[in-house]
């Protein structure tokens, strides 16, 4: 390939460069979290799955976790600027075949969280439809709709969707935070309580299903990294984008699940949710302020959903361009739309994904709540902690490798904990896997879930050994980024 032709290969393999400052990265985590979603879902799963009323404390506990993690992750963020984030890591950090495995492992699970999205979207809609018009299509047409209109934002341009999930999360954020103040200023007989932050409430026996259902509510927040090459400075916008998302999420969460409990009472909060599920958050709000602001509050709850839907499709779709950039995926994947620089075939693929989901679940008609959203998207939750775990010592090993200027505690301590702790996350959370499932505790998806993962890592260990051997130009580039795209791969 001559220089010329180089040259032009890595425009066409480039994101668009300058397009994001903080505001929009932090949008793009955040709505991944999809707080309203988590607030009228998972809070109310956690509360009633484990019967264990310290769920607020562990939002805080699991931000505290997270932000440990954070500090080495955003640190590593200066010296790899690569959009395939948890896999350019850990190829740095463990080797070129252990990232492989991990980009395995990340489409795996973001496509699981992603696609999962399209079961709860079609379903949640349904009520308000029926509402305004009497009657509502199938949650599969809905769930096609809500496709359509991801799959064309993912071809715009980074900061089109970036202003979009502007507006979808401030107006998500602004309903929960009239929820909360709502909540609050109605307690119950009993009054306020503070009873679920203190750590009795929690270190009960059902702490590890609580810890395995709250911790995938914080999946997206470490996307910050994986749009690193579009923002103005990475080397500022990274870390304030994630610092910032972390507090806002865990703050928010920890608050919400809180606040729900103090019109009810903590001794009631565990019947309650037992009894109203998701609806509660919304029943709640009816009962303070009125049938027309719990619709609304619904409807928006259908709007965090198709916030999340954009976030992850994003997230997915850079990915595999990322992948691809590299020749670890076809070249194909590896290129940008001269118009918008967004990766086209990457988003392209993320879309086929999403649709051939929906048309089987619909076809066969399986649950698009309870087999889709819950157990596709506990799956790709655990597949995240295991990236995290992953990345976590990748940053310990990679800065032992390469001296620099960062302190002790960016390098060595706070990694060095994090790994420690999410480990005993991961544990807790594969001990507990059939309560994060909802099934049996003898039913052996339990187990075949999780082995899907290691089936992975090995193909994908596999994979990057075959490339040693049979093309090490493109082995040579893997984790390399946007040099890998002028550095003579094959």
């Amino acid at each position: 390939m001559s220089v010329t032709e180089r040259r032009a290969s890595a425009v066409s393999a480039a994101l668009a460069q300058d397009r994001l400052g903080v505001p929009s990265v932090v949008f793009f985590v955040i709505s991944a979290a999809a707080p309203l979603t988590v607030i009228g879902g998972s809070v109310t799963s956690a509360y009633a799955a484990t019967g264990v009323t310290g769920v607020p404390l562990a939002f805080i506990l699991l931000g505290a976790i997270l932000g440990l993690f954070a500090v080495g992750y955003v640190t590593m963020a200066r010296y790899v600027v690569n959009a395939g984030a948890f896999y350019a890591y850990t190829a740095k950090g463990l080797g070129r075949p252990i990232g492989v495995a991990t980009a395995w492992v990340a489409l795996l699970a973001y496509n699981a969280l992603q696609v999962g999205l399209y079961g709860m979207i079609g379903a949640a809609a349904q009520q308000p439809i029926t509402d305004w018009f009497g009657s509502s299509p199938p949650w599969w047409v809905i769930g096609l709709v809500a496709w359509v209109l991801t799959g064309v934002l993912g071809l715009m341009r980074v900061d089109v969707n970036g202003k979009v999930l502007s507006v979808l999360l401030l107006t998500e954020i602004a309903v929960v935070i009239v929820f909360d103040v709502a909540d609050l200023i109605n307690p119950s007989a009993s009054g306020y309580s503070l009873d679920v932050f203190s750590p009795a409430s929690l270190f009960v026996p059902g702490i590890g299903a609580v810890v395995a259902i709250c911790i995938a509510s914080f999946a997206g927040f470490e996307s910050s990294v994986v749009f690193s090459e579009e923002t103005k400075d990475p080397r500022r916008t990274v870390p304030i984008a994630t610092y910032v998302a972390l507090a806002v999420i865990s703050g928010l969460y920890a608050v919400s699940s809180w606040a729900m409990t103090v019109p009810i009472g903590s001794g009631k909060i565990v019947d309650a949710s037992r009894e109203q599920s998701s609806a509660l958050l919304f029943n709640l709000a009816g009962r303070h302020l009125g049938a027309t602001i719990a619709t609304i509050g619904s409807l928006l709850f259908v709007t965090s959903l198709f916030a999340a839907l954009i976030a992850f499709h994003n997230t997915i779709s850079r990915y595999i361009f990322a992948l691809g950039r590299e020749r670890v995926l076809p070249e194909t994947f590896g290129r940008t739309s001269p118009g918008t620089g967004a990766p086209i075939n990457g988003s392209l693929a993320q879309s086929v994904i999403g649709l051939i989901t929906i048309v089987v679940y619909a076809a066969f008609g399986l649950d698009p709540v309870v087999q889709l959203f819950f157990t596709v998207g506990s799956f790709g939750g655990l597949g995240l902690l295991m990236m995290l775990a992953a990345t976590s010592v990748s940053v310990l090993v990679f800065f032992s490798k390469n001296p620099n200027e960062e302190n002790a505690w960016r390098t060595r301590i706070a990694p060095g904990i994090s790994s420690v702790l999410l480990v005993v996350v991961i544990a807790l959370v594969m001990i507990n896997f059939d309560t994060v499932l909802g099934v049996a505790s003898d039913s052996p998806l339990r187990w075949i879930m999780p082995a899907v993962y290691f089936v992975a890592v090995g193909l994908g260990v596999v994979w990057g050994l075959t490339l040693r051997s049979n093309r090490p130009k493109v082995y040579a580039n893997i984790g390399r980024g946007a040099q890998a795209a002028v550095g003579g791969a094959e």
